[in-house]
């Protein structure tokens, strides 16, 4: 059984059409990329994927310094706005615990600094949005909104979440044992979200990451402990992490899919290869061959003439499920996979 939810409509009517107006500029889409791999293939699927559903707004890139020119050349050919950032480093105490793949994500915590943005939505470079998804920035300001991540998976081993059989994806199924005190507070994945740009919450963001107890898993952990007062959770559909479909099927609806999250060890689609565990799925393979359509479809790709998405064509009559947000003072700190 999923987990309760409070209906709350994103729109003051039952439908609204999006128009372009003066504040088109202060929305846009946000990723991250470092280095000189290859998830450059992932920005240039997600910014043509963005295209493919007529988002009205622009896909950010927020690179760090390591990130070799040939690379930024592709991402602006593909009309991605591309904005180089200082790397963040997380005190001595976090590099020690953390693992070296997942320090450098807290270099995102710069993206709270793109104030020119009054609202931006979040992506992971590995993510695919298969519908649009422009509603959310009318989700009501002063809350950060992601999706509730899953406790079954084996890197969730060391926690007593795993250990207990508990899972925030299905309450019901394994209750949480009393002697345990309060259940832990809800938790989010932290490879989508919608959230503001806003100085004080950035100079916060960097106090406190000097602070906070070290973590194996970076800045998933920090974000969840940051946000936890204001965090309220949106539907499966706005980031479908894909061991979902074998953890909680009977919470997927692949139809009704937005956001497409290829985080699980073997998914990526530009690495695919079938050979990890639960690649062989149908439903994984046709995942990534969804990915692959919309890659290699020229047709999307940026044209330098071309005009911003006309919003206007995209009319959405939809209701956004979002679940009540806990208010306790108490904090169970958990450390939890990174959405890298």
């Amino acid at each position: 059984m999923a987990p309760p939810e409070v209906p709350v409509d994103v729109f003051t009517a039952t439908s609204k059409v999006l128009t372009l107006s003066a504040g088109y500029s202060k929305r846009a889409y946000v990723t991250f990329l470092a280095g000189n791999g290859d998830y450059v293939k992932g920005v240039v699927g997600l910014a043509k994927g963005l295209r493919k559903v007529k988002t009205a707004y622009p896909l950010v890139v927020a690179i760090l310094p390591d990130v070799p020119e040939e690379h930024r050349e592709i991402l602006r050919s593909q009309g991605c706005i591309v904005r180089e950032i200082v790397p963040i480093y997380p005190p001595k105490n976090q590099v020690e615990f953390a693992m070296a793949y997942y320090v450098i994500n807290y270099s995102k915590l710069r993206i709270w600094n793109f104030e020119e943005y009054s609202k931006m939505i979040y992506l992971d470079a590995d993510i695919q949005v298969y519908n649009n998804i422009d509603h959310l920035f009318d989700t009501p300001d002063g809350y950060f909104y992601a999706v509730m991540d899953c406790f079954c998976e084996h890197t969730w081993s060391h926690s007593p979440q795993y250990k207990v059989g508990y899972c925030q994806q299905c309450p019901d199924k394994v209750t949480w044992p009393a002697e345990m005190g309060s259940p832990p507070p809800l938790y989010f994945n932290a490879g989508m979200f919608v959230f503001e740009p806003n100085r004080l919450t950035y100079e916060s963001l960097l106090e406190n990451l000097l602070v906070v107890p070290p973590t194996p898993f970076a800045e998933q952990d920090f974000l969840n402990m940051f946000f936890q007062k204001t965090y309220k959770p949106i539907p499966l559909a706005y980031n479908l992490v894909l061991a979902m479909l074998w953890r909680h099927p009977e919470n997927v609806k692949l139809d009704e899919v937005n956001v497409v999250h290829y985080c699980a060890a073997g998914s990526k689609p530009w690495r695919y290869t079938g050979v990890e565990e639960n690649m062989q799925r149908e439903d994984i393979k046709m995942l990534v061959a969804k990915w692959w359509e919309v890659y290699n479809d020229e047709s999307l790709d940026f044209k330098a003439d071309q005009p911003p998405a006309a919003a206007e064509d995209q009319t959405f009559s939809k209701s956004l499920i979002m679940g009540s947000m806990p208010h306790g003072t108490a904090m169970t700190y958990i450390p939890a996979p990174t959405a890298a």
